[in-house]
């Protein structure tokens, strides 16, 4: 474990936290909405099926050129929100079943199209799912005279757009996820402020996936945000504790990723899947101490309910 530790690098290492911090903020921002609109699975379902707009940049263009892969990627995932409404409205399903047809639809296209890019480009289906955050120190641009990795300019800029968007439209976004009847009598848009989220949770999604992966976004876009919602119901506190969680998660990610293999003697492990690991570990600590929904003050409170039970004169 002092061996792995002695390797560390900021240089190497604090780019790599970084790029899984930024990843972690950025989701974690729109997590909450997803998650009490119970859309939680609509991250998982835009970050599988913008497979086809990768794929398809890629037998296009015959490059892994960042920008065609990211409009590619952005615009069928922006499709697979409006896609996975219209089904809801005009199929008469619930939002799960519109969401399943869509996803696995799209995801099985994008899984066909990547197998015939990856035979004319360098394309690592594997990449696909877990990323290559190892490798974000490697393709760097100077900004202000400093080597700074481009994944890490790219995820600042998508947390700081999701931040902006989260502050001008707070109020919006919270009367649409609460009671979207109650928006439309106030003058505010529902199906604006729907498509406003689903298009940021693309651009995310997109903007995560050349680095880190299908896992570690999806895990960012619900984990941290479920995490929160057990220790508080209030929504601006619910945002920040999921982006404190998910910031959390990938530091940890990465010094597990280091020490763990040590441990237990392998060789080497997945570093976002650590990131996605440390975030599940974190909602079960949530879930057992949360101050008013956890698991242990429940149990307290049962006790303390039948020992006033048993203590009341008959």
């Amino acid at each position: 474990m002092l061996e792995s530790l002695e390797s560390w690098s900021w240089a190497l290492d604090g780019w790599i936290i970084a790029a899984g911090a930024l990843c972690a903020a950025a989701s974690a921002l729109l997590g909450p909405y997803l998650v009490l609109r119970k859309m939680s699975m609509m991250g998982d379902a835009i970050s599988h099926a913008v497979l086809p707009g990768i794929a398809i940049a890629f037998l296009v263009t015959e490059s892994r050129a960042s920008l065609p892969m990211f409009i590619g990627a952005a615009i069928v995932g922006l499709l697979t929100a409006i896609f996975t409404e219209w089904i809801r409205r005009f199929g008469k399903v619930d939002e799960g079943a519109s969401m399943g047809v869509v996803f696995t639809g799209l995801f099985a296209l994008g899984l066909v199209l990547v197998v015939q890019a990856a035979d004319k480009v360098d394309l690592d289906p594997g990449c696909v799912l877990y990323g290559a955050i190892e490798l974000t120190p490697l393709d760097t641009t100077t900004v202000l005279g400093y080597d700074v990795p481009r994944v890490v300019i790219t995820l600042g800029a998508v947390a700081l757009l999701n931040l902006t968007c989260v502050l001008l439209f707070y109020k919006e976004l919270k009367i649409t996820s609460f009671d979207p009847a109650l928006a439309t009598t106030l003058g505010i848009s529902s199906r604006l402020m729907h498509y406003l989220l689903m298009t940021l949770v693309a651009i995310t999604a997109v903007a995560s996936f050349e680095a880190v992966g299908n896992i570690l976004v999806v895990a960012m876009l619900i984990v941290p945000a479920a995490a929160a919602y057990m220790l508080t119901d209030r929504l601006s506190v619910m945002i920040f504790l999921s982006v404190i969680i998910g910031i959390a998660s990938a530091a940890l990610g990465h010094l597990s990723a280091i020490m763990v293999p040590a441990i237990f003697g392998f060789g080497s492990t997945i570093t976002a899947g650590m990131m996605a690991l440390s975030a599940g570990v974190l909602f079960v600590v949530a879930a057992l101490c949360g101050p008013r929904h956890g698991i242990i003050i429940k149990l307290i409170q049962r006790r303390r309910f039948a020992a006033k039970c048993l203590g009341a004169p008959h």
